[in-house]
């Protein structure tokens, strides 16, 4: 039996989080969900850790791990996300952001165009280097004379098996996303790791663009990319901007992967959404659709199809929560995904 643990989180992640377990448990795999409910905002208030080396075992030992959102409004900065993000990142070297859009249904696209609608694409992210490797520091904290540095990290190593794993989750073509003529000594790497990766694959059509002609090409043709391979930084703003272009945050998936051991920490994007949060108002697709490539990532590849036609159902017949146009609760929605894949 093949053993996945699942961190339910804080906010709307345990939420959205009970509707894709119902969809994984229906689906009748031979799959154990070990449930780490203690690592959450309330586990670190009281002890200061979220995620213990306990926890992190638990983790490592398993095939792979679905988690709900971290984040807490009563806690001040980023450490306590970041030590559960940046932990799990880190140690398990899960340097391969994969953010997949696609447009599920036409009405949910805010281009007018309808010729450059039909997004379907991926958003391949650097997950481990980049200005979020936490190196840094800053010097007269509070002054007026306060001074800040976030080192923008790049390595050989890093940035060249960013892009073989681009290439190798591509159909028809990579587009490398830099800023090289303005980030001048990182850029110059990114330009010979790219060069480099085009003549290892050169079965595919390439192409290369600036962060902010990408951004606006993203914004009026999103039709004309399959892969995009980026830094951290850029990939998380491209891939929160096709998520938009897609339907909104509330239906995008993701997979933080390490492509060489086969481990991978599977999530929804959209945050712990405080604000939503115990109303019910919650979309559960993300999570779903993130279960989805999580049981892929397993080798059940008609199952996961299976799940991606049955939200695709539920959203052509408008049973979606306020977010996408609809008035069904976060239950209702993982009901009405659940009867779709019951469907003879």
């Amino acid at each position: 039996m093949t053993r996945i643990t699942v961190i339910p989180g804080d906010g709307i992640g345990a939420e959205v989080i009970d509707p894709a377990l119902s969809i994984v448990d229906a689906l009748e795999l031979d799959v154990h969900i070990d449930v780490l409910d203690r690592v959450n905002a309330e586990t670190y208030l009281g002890t200061g850790v979220a995620l213990s080396d306990t926890d992190l075992d638990r983790i490592r030992s398993s095939a792979a791990t679905l988690l709900g959102a971290v984040g807490d409004p009563r806690l001040d900065g980023t450490d306590y996300v970041r030590s559960v993000l940046s932990t799990l990142r880190l140690d398990l070297d899960l340097y391969a952001n994969y953010r997949p859009a696609r447009l599920w249904h036409d009405r949910l696209s805010p281009l007018r165009n309808a010729m450059r609608r039909a997004i379907d694409c991926v958003i391949v992210r650097e997950n481990t280097e980049g200005l979020y490797s936490g190196v840094g520091g800053s010097a007269r904290t509070g002054s007026s004379r306060e001074v800040a540095i976030d080192v923008d990290l790049s390595t050989h190593h890093g940035v060249s098996r960013i892009m073989d794993f681009a290439f190798s989750v591509a159909r028809q073509s990579v587009c490398m996303v830099d800023k090289a003529n303005a980030v001048r000594h990182g850029g110059q790497l990114w330009q010979r790791c790219w060069h480099e990766a085009v003549v290892r694959h050169p079965q595919f059509d390439t192409s290369h663009l600036y962060v902010d002609a990408a951004a606006m090409k993203l914004a009026t043709d999103p039709t004309s990319f399959d892969v995009i391979v980026t830094n951290n930084s850029y990939g998380d703003i491209l891939s929160d901007l096709a998520a938009a272009l897609a339907g909104g945050l509330g239906i995008a998936a993701s997979a933080n992967l390490n492509p060489t051991t086969g481990f991978g920490v599977f999530e929804p994007v959209h945050g712990t959404a405080p604000d939503i949060a115990g109303t019910g108002a919650a979309n559960p697709f993300g999570a779903i659709l993130s279960a989805a490539l999580l049981i892929e990532h397993l080798g059940h590849v008609d199952e996961a199809g299976a799940v991606r036609r049955a939200v695709t159902a539920a959203i052509e017949a408008g049973r979606v929560t306020p977010d996408l146009g609809g008035s069904l609760s976060t239950k209702d929605v993982g009901a009405a995904v659940l009867a779709e894949l019951r469907q003879p």
